[in-house]
C-alpha cells in the first residue's frame, strides 16, 4: 500500500491507473492522516460498443418521426 499527501495524489492523478495496477491500494493523507483509501475495482467491466448496444434494442413498429408528429399534434 502506498500512502500519498492530497497534493501528491492531484499530481498523480493522470497515472492513476497505473499506480493502482503497481500498489493495488492507495492511502491518500492530508496533514498526516489518512483520509481516503483508492482500491481497485473488483470487476473492471468493458464498455459495449454504440453498434452493439443497437442492436440489443428492438425495433419500433412504428417509425419515431410519426411517434413525435403525433405528439406534436396532440399539444
Amino acid at each position: 500500500m502506498r500512502s500519498l499527501s492530497v497534493r501528491e495524489m492531484r499530481t498523480a492523478l493522470p497515472k492513476l491507473e497505473q499506480l493502482l495496477e503497481s500498489e493495488g491500494e492507495i492511502l491518500i493523507t492530508r496533514r498526516g492522516k489518512p483520509i481516503a483509501r483508492l482500491l481497485p475495482s473488483a470487476t473492471a467491466q468493458e464498455v459495449p460498443a454504440r453498434a452493439d448496444l443497437r442492436s440489443r434494442m428492438p425495433r419500433l413498429e412504428i417509425g419515431s418521426e410519426v411517434l413525435i408528429r403525433e405528439d406534436r399534434d396532440a399539444r
